[in-house]
């Protein structure tokens, strides 16, 4: 099979706010046209609505995060229900920069946040691990949209903990975009970009346009969808979906 010469990509996400960003010098490198467009939102769950799910904040010990959003809404709910967080509170974060983001909301201390070494569930795990005895942790997240990887771990380990929903993800309108341009390349980063997809045109077809995917559950959304998966990140070669995107460029210019 001839290769296809990739001229457009499209990006899932917002665009990035500086040029100095790695996906310009991607674009420039290989002469490819990049498009950003969120194929989701999110939206805060009100204080009034998070109640019924009687969930008591103060009677916990400890803080799952996965992402910085989680961590906005957890602290608007907190603030919206004017409860305080003790300063004992620790903090377990999926990557080191998102729980330096934590700075925005507490006093930085070193004894109660936590971090895995590579981003991975699992070396969030090897940490929590080590620190789990007589805590008991919240794990906010998306309505419905927890990492089962992580609730299969607590229950597994028997953690007492609750999934606490404090914001929801609601697909964008991208429809037009979809239907007027062909894309060589699209990328997702979420389970819910990959929902949008559908939501927007429930009978897409993947005609020969190729999928990357962030993450593991990213991954796993993209093949539960029956689509083919060509670019998956994180990967130990790379660790990013730009690194990712640049090795499938690469790869595709040799094959000419």
């Amino acid at each position: 099979m001839a290769t296809q010469t990739i001229k457009k990509i499209l990006i899932t996400q917002p665009r990035p706010e500086t040029d100095k960003s790695p996906y310009f010098e991607l674009a420039r490198k290989y002469s490819v046209e990049l498009e950003f467009q969120p194929f989701i939102r999110l939206e805060g769950i009100p204080a009034k609505e998070f109640r019924k799910q009687k969930i008591e904040i103060a009677n916990y010990t400890a803080v799952i995060f996965t992402s910085r959003n989680a961590i906005d809404h957890f602290f608007r709910i907190c603030e919206e229900m004017k409860i305080s967080i003790s300063q004992d509170t620790k903090y377990f974060c999926i990557t080191e920069a998102v729980a330096l983001y934590l700075q925005k909301f507490i006093l930085y201390r070193k004894r109660k946040v936590f971090y895995g070494a590579d981003g991975t569930n699992k070396s969030m795990f090897d940490v929590i691990n080590k620190h789990k005895e007589n805590e008991k942790f919240l794990y906010p997240c998306s309505e419905n949209q927890q990492d089962n990887e992580i609730v299969s771990w607590l229950k597994a380990n028997n953690c007492e903990f609750a999934t606490p929903f404090m914001y929801r993800t609601i697909s964008n309108d991208v429809k037009d975009l979809l239907t007027k341009t062909e894309y060589d390349i699209i990328c997702f980063f979420t389970p819910s970009g990959v929902k949008s997809l559908f939501d927007n045109l429930p009978t897409y077809q993947q005609n020969g346009t190729r999928i990357g995917a962030f993450g593991s559950n990213t991954s796993r959304a993209v093949e539960e969808a029956g689509l083919t998966l060509d670019i998956k990140a994180p990967q130990p070669q790379a660790p990013s979906m730009v690194a990712a995107l640049e090795q499938y460029l690469a790869a595709n210019a040799k094959k000419k």
